[in-house]
């Protein structure tokens, strides 16, 4: 079966208003060639890697442990020993800033991956089959998405408890609305293609056909949002154990290292400072590389982009 995507004869065109697969044309390397061109994306991607690297080396990049205490090194300013400083136990700011990178990065993986299954699942099972099905599924995503993001994981957490693995719980059950409702919308013009139609007339059935026909021409938007999704929950996880909610003492957490450190914000600002920029530096890179995504994973933006580099 033959999708608007396919480069085949007599395939339909697609419209000019619709995404472009990741995977289509000149493939995955061609969209991080089209990313790449943006010098903020590949700054972006710089960062990011450098995040991802340091969140699965932090304790061997680490010069100190992250609970080595230093009675008569406590609240010891930026130097060559201690290049964040030190906070007011005496442990040393950096290598705990290096160590907290990995539980942003897994609590901001493991939610968006729950609510990018859950979400997907729902947005896709709502737009396929409409009706009842639609009304009952999207009024549910309605009821969560009514409340406040912060509002809602802490609520959760009140239920189910504090730590780490109920801040991923709580913050994939704040984020699946969105992607349902990215899913679905996407889902409701695919579903009347061309392409669609013909593998129902053959007597493919509907799990088939929302696997294989429609969910990747859906993807892109998913792709883009997941990359949203990823800044917010990471920023969502800080928020959370700044209020004692989220990763748990003596486990070391950017957001938990603010919260520390909001106390001596006059007279040692560096235990503060360096975990804000920490998470200010992240948040931002995921940002920048989803609006890249999206320009990219756009024909229009996308035929822009590569216009523009060649006339260079």
């Amino acid at each position: 079966m033959t999708t608007p995507t396919d480069d085949a004869p007599g395939a339909p065109a697609a419209e000019a208003g619709t995404v472009a697969a990741p995977d289509e044309a000149s493939g995955v390397g061609g969209l991080l060639r089209v990313v790449v061109r943006n010098r903020l994306a590949a700054v972006a991607l710089v960062v990011l890697g450098l995040f991802v690297v340091v969140a699965v080396l932090g304790e061997r990049l680490a010069p100190y442990g992250q609970n080595e205490v230093s009675s008569a090194d406590k609240l010891q300013g930026p130097s060559a020993d201690h290049l964040f400083g030190t906070d007011q136990l005496g442990r040393d700011v950096f290598s705990r800033v290096l160590i907290g990178a990995e539980s942003s990065l897994r609590v901001g993986l493991v939610a968006v991956s729950i609510a990018l299954v859950a979400g997907v699942v729902f947005g896709l099972v709502a737009g396929y089959y409409r009706g009842w099905i639609d009304d009952v599924i999207m009024r549910c995503m309605d009821v969560l998405f009514a409340f406040p993001a912060i509002l809602l994981a802490i609520a959760i957490l009140a239920i189910r408890g504090r730590g780490a693995t109920n801040a991923m719980i709580a913050i994939g059950i704040v984020y699946t609305p969105i992607f349902a409702r990215v899913t679905r919308a996407s889902v409701l013009s695919v579903r009347e293609e061309v392409f669609v139609r013909a593998a129902r007339s053959i007597g493919a059935g509907d799990l088939r056909i929302m696997s294989r026909h429609v969910l990747p021409n859906v993807a892109a938007p998913v792709i883009v949002q997941t990359s949203v999704s990823l800044a917010f929950a990471i920023l969502s996880e800080a928020a959370l154990s700044f209020i004692g909610l989220g990763t748990q003492p003596p486990e070391p957490s950017w957001g938990r290292m603010l919260a520390d450190g909001r106390g001596f914000i006059q007279d040692a600002w560096w235990i503060a400072v360096f975990p804000g920029l920490a998470i200010f530096a992240v948040v931002l890179s995921f940002n920048v590389l989803g609006d890249a995504l999206r320009d990219a994973l756009d024909p229009r933006q996308r035929s822009a982009i590569e216009s523009a580099a060649g006339g260079q």
